[in-house]
């Protein structure tokens, strides 16, 4: 059995000190990471406890999972090892360019727009890359 345990649905008000001070009941906290949403900074009402021992582990699910933290049955388990994510989103990768229409600015006579001359009329003609 690993040390890292998933902690879920414990109020969006946990802090990392309030749960850490739960766990320490069980053993030595080694770490632990509330998981927040980036946009809102709030909690998302899950995180990951890392224990010293496999032991010290194994006792926090024992004594910790399904019990309640104000008002909620809180679950706590081993932590699984993060799944790869595919797909979603983005994939133009890096930042900058990318601008995937071609602008092609020309006078009526097809001399490029910056020469001197011609009627004066400026054609735009925009293609897709």
């Amino acid at each position: 059995m690993g040390r890292k345990l998933y902690v879920g649905n414990f109020p969006y008000s946990a802090t990392e000190s309030a749960l850490s001070d739960k766990f320490a009941a069980c053993g030595t906290v080694e770490s632990c990471k509330l998981i927040t949403d980036r946009d809102r900074g709030q909690s998302k009402g899950f995180g990951f406890i890392e224990m010293a021992t496999d032991f010290e582990a194994h006792a926090a699910i024992d004594k910790l999972n399904g019990t309640d933290y104000d008002g909620r049955p809180m679950k706590v388990n081993e932590a699984r090892p993060q799944e790869k994510r595919s797909g979603g989103g983005g994939g133009r990768g890096g930042y900058g360019g990318g601008n995937r229409w071609q602008t092609i600015f020309t006078n009526s006579n097809d001399a490029p727009a910056s020469c001197a001359g011609g009627s004066g009329h400026l054609h735009v003609n925009m293609h897709a890359l």
